[in-house]
């Protein structure tokens, strides 16, 4: 495991260079994945906020950390209610999947984008369920702004989430659910309201993390419900 210290920027930077491995499940693939929808979502990073993590944190992380999460609303059709990152389809006046996943931010969050330093992008991820093929892209806040949810049509909170909390081994579990070939078990986070961070997110934000070196051990058996 690598410390991340105080310059978790850095950590970020190399993680870009060499990339992440999302071992996808057989059950998440693609039925074509050349004719599937291109999208983008913001994974971004920083000192966002003064709530640093909470007592159960892990302490390797600096308190201070955070990620941005939103959560969509119920009567949406594709993942309803779920916490995501900030992103959506990549259009065609778009500057790639960083373009798209920073207009998608503004659009959702009403985030400043100055004040946001893409650090690159991240091999693709599919999301079967909607047929699409998602570019994450990874991200620094170094002058951070005001966030909430621009249009509750499509997303009813915006917030930061401390990365020590995510990485609690109490916060960390699985959820199990049904695709197009199966039934699959995916990594799941615990929010302090409860609320579960699962599916494509879930499986992006462990696959950063993890990746970086950042997580401590948890019981992949224990099944929560989202």
């Amino acid at each position: 495991m690598t410390t991340p210290g105080t310059d978790a920027r850095a950590e970020l930077v190399r993680l870009v260079a060499r990339g992440v491995d999302w071992r996808v499940d057989p059950a998440r693939a693609l039925r074509d994945p050349a004719r599937a929808r291109r999208a983008a979502v913001l994974v971004l990073f920083g000192v966002l906020d003064s709530h640093p993590a909470g007592a159960g944190g892990v302490g390797h992380v600096p308190a201070d950390l955070d990620v941005l999460l939103q959560r969509r609303s119920a009567t949406l059709g594709h993942h309803p209610g779920q916490v995501a990152f900030p992103g959506g389809g990549i259009d065609p006046e778009d500057d790639g999947p960083v373009g798209a996943a920073l207009r998608e931010a503004v659009e959702e969050t009403g985030l400043d984008p100055a004040g946001v330093e893409p650090l690159g992008t991240l091999a693709d991820v599919p999301l079967p369920v909607s047929d699409n093929l998602v570019t994450p892209v990874l991200a620094w806040w170094s002058r951070p702004s005001a966030v909430a949810a621009v249009d509750h049509r499509e997303t009813v909170d915006v917030f930061r989430a401390p990365v020590a909390d995510l990485l609690d081994p109490a916060r960390r579990g699985s959820v199990e659910h049904s695709t197009g070939h199966g039934r699959v078990r995916t990594p799941a986070f615990v929010l302090d309201d409860g609320v579960v961070v699962w599916g494509f997110t879930a499986i992006v934000l462990h696959g950063v993390l993890d990746a970086l070196g950042w997580t401590v051990p948890w019981d992949v058996r224990r099944t929560v419900v989202p």
